[in-house]
């Protein structure tokens, strides 16, 4: 046997694999590229269809969210005002009382100012009343005038105006004069 006949060439039967297996598979090949365009296609169908549901779901946050702001701006004080009715009716009480002493009038008023402070107290509020010789604080005092005295420099002197507060936040600041540096 010669050596063609026992490992023929790979020239030899190329042409034929390659003409036998090229007619087949085209058919194939276009057939597996349509099935992958069509599957494309509905994925990116897919995909279009799942962005604009999750647009239309940002959309629909969003407006909630703004209509969840408004609403809290709008009932905000709602509870510190009702803390506030009742000193308005103890205030209407006293104007509606027949004359009476000055005395009474004036523990009428005391406990009044008690609701008014409780008022402020369960609505956050709180009153800024440095106490004289306290040291000045530019957050939460707001000096009026600098006078000589024998006290430390930039301590108050004298309160003229409370301060109030609501959660850390100043409504405003405490009016004082403080001492002048010596």
């Amino acid at each position: 046997m010669t050596q063609e006949n026992q490992n023929p060439t790979p020239e030899s039967e190329s042409p034929e694999v390659d003409q036998q297996s090229t007619v087949p598979t085209e058919p194939v090949e276009s057939k597996t590229l349509e099935q992958e365009i069509a599957e494309v296609n509905q994925r990116l169908a897919e995909m279009q269809d799942n962005y604009l549901r999750a647009k239309a779901e940002g959309e629909n946050i969003r407006r909630r969210a703004v209509e969840d702001i408004a609403k809290a701006h709008k009932f905000a004080i709602e509870s510190f005002a009702e803390h506030l009715v009742p000193v308005t009716d103890s205030l209407y009480a006293a104007l509606n009382a027949e004359a009476v002493d000055a005395k009474a009038f004036k523990e009428g008023l005391e406990i009044t100012l008690k609701q008014l402070l409780s008022a402020f107290e369960k609505g956050r509020m709180a009153e800024i009343n440095p106490a004289v010789g306290d040291k000045f604080d530019p957050h939460y005092h707001q000096a009026i005038a600098s006078v000589p005295s024998e006290q430390e420099p930039n301590t108050v002197v004298s309160l003229l105006q409370r301060g109030y507060s609501i959660s850390d936040r100043i409504l405003r600041p405490a009016l004082v004069t403080v001492s002048a540096p010596k």
